[in-house]
């Protein structure tokens, strides 16, 4: 479970980062590529939560 977690807190790192990133970009092309990253990092990180409360609810 403690791996799962280490992903889930780098992913929401990594789509906060691209949230920076695209709110600071000056091109129109640079925003849309950061917000596309940001959103998918973001659901990637929703879909492992989602698992791990999955696998919690299993186990109990």
């Amino acid at each position: 479970m403690l791996d799962y977690k280490a992903h889930l807190e780098k992913l929401r790192k990594d789509a906060a980062e691209c949230a920076l990133v695209r709110d600071l970009a000056a091109e129109k092309a640079k925003r849309e590529l950061y917000d596309r990253l940001y959103r998918h990092l973001d659901q990637l990180a929703d879909e492992v939560e989602r698992a791990m409360n999955k696998s919690k609810a299993s186990q109990a």
